[in-house]
């Protein structure tokens, strides 16, 4: 089958384009419906490639009753071969005449993103001599991962007012061809900063005396198109560094939402935002401190409410068994409980249940005289009826449906009495 012609590449300011169905197939969409695959003679609609998304849009042809049949183009994808395949919903046979039209708004935010990519690898390369080893234009925002790093924030920022310098300078931005063998030749010459495993001609982007590189994609005609750049994020990965990036209107788009964040942030605050920051670091050292507050009370408040348990509860064959149910407590400070309750006085084990929620936590401790483990206890209790749970000798846990809680009370009560009695026979 004949490649179709790319008119993208020689104008990636064409919106509408006119051209023949050259082949059909069938197909399914990402639901598994039905449906259809279109070749053309030539093309406007941008596969995805190299890290920027597809176009989308609209065919329109005459049916053959005449009526114009409005077809959208909703996915395009290049197979191995180099034919470009526009995925539809209504199949249009080979020789149908149609007329195109791409999706203005999103071709042109790829444009500017993907041009943007241009400009900022360019400028880590000359500022940082850090090569970018990949580039992914997603829905929101756009990443390339740098090789090398971390850098220094200062150094982000110059980047960043480089990029932006160049942008508002309004540089051409040019596309040009060359033979491999010519390519080849500026690439050792390092006129070029990369070079693609692929034979034939090479369709080169330059930006006026900033960067010259190999690309196939679609491109803004001056870096003033671009609109903006906005360094967003900056994380470190296992080859480098990745860099989350907008431009153009998803920068403007960005930088409302961080300042409707922090307008509302600071009303909730009752402060400016230039104090937000300030205000911030005072209330988490607040917090911290009424943190640990908190937990000191906590801790005061289950060692009484431990005291007062073991006096209620006497000992009987050796044994305090404290078993207590609570609904209106948190489970961490069951926890707590059970751990001050079984430490407050000698020859006591304790049987706590969280019944705060379906499945109850129940939790299982004794004081350091008693010679049983009570992770096996509860371990094997559970085990009975297909449950699992543990802990160390001294505090263990598990959860268990409410329904069988009381009958998994019984079974380590009763597991703690043999084991009480069994010591104290030896």
């Amino acid at each position: 089958m004949p490649m179709s012609q790319r008119l993208y590449h020689s104008d990636s300011f064409l919106r509408t384009f006119t051209g023949t169905v050259t082949d059909l197939r069938k197909s399914t969409s990402g639901k598994g419906e039905l449906a259809w695959q279109l070749a053309m003679n030539r093309t406007a609609f941008y596969p995805a490639s190299g890290g920027q998304p597809f176009d989308t849009g609209q065919f329109s042809a005459l049916s053959r009753d005449g009526a114009v049949l409005i077809v959208p183009v909703e996915q395009v994808e290049e197979d191995e071969d180099g034919t470009v395949w526009h995925f539809v919903r209504e199949p249009l046979e080979a020789g149908t005449h149609v007329d195109g039209q791409v999706d203005w708004v999103r071709r042109f935010d790829h444009m500017q993103q993907h041009s943007g990519q241009h400009l900022l690898s360019a400028i880590f390369w000359q500022e940082l001599q850090a090569p970018t080893i990949s580039f992914h234009l997603g829905e929101g925002t756009s990443t390339i991962d740098l090789a090398g790093g971390p850098f220094a924030h200062q150094s982000l920022e110059r980047v960043e007012r480089i990029a932006n310098e160049i942008i508002g300078e309004d540089r051409p931005v040019t596309c040009s061809y060359v033979s491999r063998v010519e390519a080849e030749a500026m690439l050792a010459a390092g006129l070029l900063r990369k070079l693609p495993d692929r034979q034939g001609t090479i369709r080169l982007i330059d930006i006026a005396d900033c960067d010259k590189n190999a690309c196939g994609g679609t491109h803004v005609r001056s870096t003033g198109q671009i609109g903006g750049l906005l360094v967003r994020t900056v994380e470190n990965v296992s080859r480098g560094v990745r860099i989350e990036f907008v431009c153009g209107l998803r920068a403007v788009r960005s930088a409302r939402a961080d300042f409707s964040t922090l307008r509302e942030t600071s009303a909730l605050l009752s402060t400016g935002s230039t104090d937000l920051a300030p205000t911030v670091g005072r209330l988490l050292t607040e917090g911290k401190s009424n943190s640990k507050e908190r937990q000191k009370l906590r801790e005061e408040l289950a060692a009484f409410q431990a005291a007062r348990l073991v006096m209620e509860v006497p000992i009987e064959n050796g044994l305090r068994l404290v078993v207590r149910m609570s609904r209106d407590q948190g489970r961490d400070y069951i926890k707590l409980l059970a751990s001050r309750t079984a430490i407050a006085a000698p020859q006591t084990a304790v049987i706590f249940s969280a019944n705060d929620a379906d499945p109850v936590r129940m939790f299982v401790s004794r004081s350091s005289d008693l010679d049983f483990n009570c992770g096996q206890i509860l371990r094997e209790a559970l085990a009975e009826i297909g449950l699992r749970g543990g802990g160390s000798a001294d505090l263990a846990q598990g959860d268990v449906p409410s329904a069988q809680e009381a009958a998994l009370r019984v079974s380590v009560t009763d597991a703690i009495r043999r084991a009480v009695a069994k010591a104290h026979q030896q």
